[in-house]
């Protein structure tokens, strides 16, 4: 851990989320990412596997032992029950958990133990949230999506015809936050009138609602132009990157004028800025005269910056109001000091994958974040969650794992 955790650290007795247990039946990113946001907040979320793990248990990245990086990643402070999905008593096991601890999380479909209607016929206050590809309920996943999304067709360079998609899994990302808001709010709703909740949330449906309150349909129903793609450049605003002598690039934005005042005098063009003002008779003081003219305005100081090193440039821009940041790999991110210094990263010893800097969530509560916790192994609480929430006996719980019904198994250390 950093040398401040200890301080940094919110007791898991006094989270915000402390006493909320939730079963989840998942795989991949977004129903997984909200249930470790879910643990990170303080509930008892017990992750639900078929016996040897769900298809992103091996996900890569992986070690040199294919332990999967990635699942640990998205896994962390859960606890794991591991059970056959074909065997009947499994899936009778599975609905006692559920109807326990009164909260399910999933993105499985087609299940008739993980339906709403007969989950709910037993435990009427039950918060049920299922993750949809589509709203019809077809499959669907992040890079589907995003094709239908319109934003591969504006991303990429300007002189690149056929859709980019971006890395970044963010509907994924922001359907999981979706899902641990719904969560949270539907267990607020059952403190204050005792209903359960059924939440359906296609994933297919957070891109469109992005899209909508961004402004993209509007401007497309409203019949504006069509958008284009613009590179790195910042539609409706200056936004450009610049390469440095040494090979370096940096990402700048100059949303304000003052901004891009200081810009030109960094660069030395104020009096080039304002003659081509004069010529072309516009105003840059508007930032969408700012896009209109990005060609001619990196020309001018996209010289600046091929003449100084990445340090220099650093420097230079640390002295003004221009926002930037210098474009780093994920190695070098790793390295940085944002990342090794930040009190929201605990140095983790994560079982099977080894120690390194986990993230805790990125909002502090009065000043101290969320305990940051390993993620377990397919079956590693198995036997624990059999006896404390179902109150079954050791035999009772050695019977059925000869049988092959549940998978229990010794934690390891890393």
């Amino acid at each position: 851990m950093n040398s401040t955790a200890s301080t940094d650290e919110l007791p898991s007795s006094t989270a915000p989320l402390a006493g909320v247990r939730v079963v989840e039946v998942s795989s991949f990113v977004a129903a997984p990412l909200c249930g470790m946001t879910l643990a990170a907040l303080g509930a008892d979320v017990i992750r639900v596997d078929p016996i040897g793990g769900a298809a992103d248990y091996r996900r890569w990245p992986v070690t040199d032992d294919n332990e999967s990086i990635y699942w640990a990643g998205l896994n962390k402070g859960k606890r794991s029950f591991a059970a056959d999905f074909r065997n009947p008593d499994a899936q009778n096991l599975i609905r006692d958990l559920i109807i326990d601890a009164g909260v399910l999380v999933t993105n499985a479909a087609g299940r008739s133990w993980l339906d709403y209607d007969e989950l709910a016929t037993i435990r009427p206050d039950l918060i049920h949230v299922q993750v949809l590809g589509r709203a019809d309920g077809t499959g669907a996943v992040d890079y589907t999506v995003n094709a239908a999304a319109g934003f591969p067709q504006v991303t990429g360079a300007e002189n690149v015809s056929t859709p980019v998609n971006h890395v970044l899994p963010a509907w994924d990302v922001s359907c999981g936050l979706y899902a641990a808001l719904s969560v949270a709010s539907a267990v607020y709703r059952r403190e204050i009138t005792g209903a359960g909740t059924k939440v359906v949330l296609p994933l297919e449906d957070v891109a469109f609602a992005t899209v909508g309150n961004l402004g993209y349909i509007a401007e497309a129903q409203l019949g504006r132009p069509v958008r284009e793609k613009v590179g790195n450049s910042v539609y409706g605003t200056y936004g450009a990157d610049f390469a440095t002598s040494d090979g370096a690039r940096f990402m700048l934005v100059a949303l304000t004028p003052r901004h891009f005042r200081d810009l030109t005098e960094l660069t030395g063009t104020a009096e080039a800025v304002a003659a081509l003002e004069s010529a072309l008779g516009v105003d840059f003081r508007d930032e969408g005269t700012r896009f209109e003219h990005r060609h001619v305005l990196n020309s001018l100081f996209g010289a600046w910056f091929s003449r100084h090193t990445a340090d220099e440039v650093e420097k230079a821009l640390g002295g003004t109001s221009v926002l930037h940041e210098r474009y780093r790999t994920f190695a070098e991110l790793a390295a940085d000091p944002r990342v090794t210094d930040n009190p929201m990263f605990h140095k983790l010893d994560q079982p099977r994958i080894g120690s390194y800097h986990a993230p805790s969530t990125p909002m502090s509560f009065d000043g101290r974040y969320p305990e940051v916790r390993p993620a377990p192994a397919n079956g590693d609480d198995t036997a624990e969650v059999l006896t404390e929430h179902l109150g079954l006996t050791d035999d009772e719980i050695d019977a059925l794992a000869a049988s092959g019904t549940i998978r229990i198994s010794q934690k390891e250390h890393a």
